[in-house]
């Protein structure tokens, strides 16, 4: 008998509510995506299940190694300091894009004003959602769609896993506040400045947000400073 794959729709609809799972914290860093647990909940076949799986793999949600159960995935300090140095690089050159031609910068504005809005209430949440809105915009902005498809892969696992680790470590919104000016001069400078000054800033404010994340969930593992354009003042 033929395999009947899944809709499209219904792949998506299935990696969605695992996503949720994820974020939410339901699905913990490092714990097994299980097909049979999740089609018993949802109520389809494993195959369904699967399919949404690979979805999520594709977005780095979730990793599966060769002959291994996929599983939701889990950051170092490593890890994140590498995935750091490359945003720099990705999110400089966005920035010098954007600069050049002179882009609207509109939808970086209503998510900086989210951000502050969501860090004055404390929502933790609506906070880190409204932060990579505003990294995610910065790559559309840019103009070339493979770099912005690029930053979205990187960055929305990147996000999940730093929403979910201020959840386990119950830190407030009141840690992100030193970092909204910087982003409040992202745009001005992509606005106002040459697109080399523009690029420095972002990758500059990229390696600060490293150093932030190590202070804060690892104190004891001190980030190596980034070389090059990103090196700190």
């Amino acid at each position: 008998m033929a395999t009947v794959e899944p809709s499209p729709l219904l792949k998506d609809q299935l990696a969605g509510r695992l996503r949720d799972a994820i974020v939410g914290g339901r699905l913990r860093p490092g714990e097994r995506v299980s097909e049979g647990v999740w089609a018993r909940e949802f109520g389809v076949a494993q195959a369904s299940v699967r399919e949404a799986i690979n979805l999520l793999i594709a977005e780095g949600f979730v990793v599966k190694n060769s002959g291994r159960s996929a599983r939701v995935t889990q950051y170092t300090a490593q890890d994140v300091e590498r995935i750091y140095q490359l945003r720099g690089a990705l999110e400089g050159l966005a920035a010098q894009l954007a600069a050049a031609a002179h882009a609207d910068l509109s939808p970086l504005e209503a998510a900086l004003a989210r951000m502050e809005a969501a860090q004055q209430r404390g929502d933790v949440r609506d906070l880190i959602v409204s932060d990579l809105t505003f990294h995610l915009a910065l790559g559309q902005a840019s103009g070339n769609p493979i770099l912005a498809e690029a930053l979205s892969r990187l960055l929305r696992p990147l996000f999940s896993f730093v929403l979910l680790r201020m959840i386990e470590i119950q830190e407030s919104a009141a840690k992100w506040a030193p970092g909204l000016p910087r982003h409040r001069q992202m745009i001005e400078l992509i606005r106002d400045s040459h697109p080399n000054v523009a690029k420095q800033f972002v990758e500059y404010c990229v390696g600060r947000f490293v150093e932030s994340a190590h202070a804060v969930w690892w104190p004891d593992a001190k980030p190596k400073r980034m070389s090059g354009n990103n090196r700190q003042s």
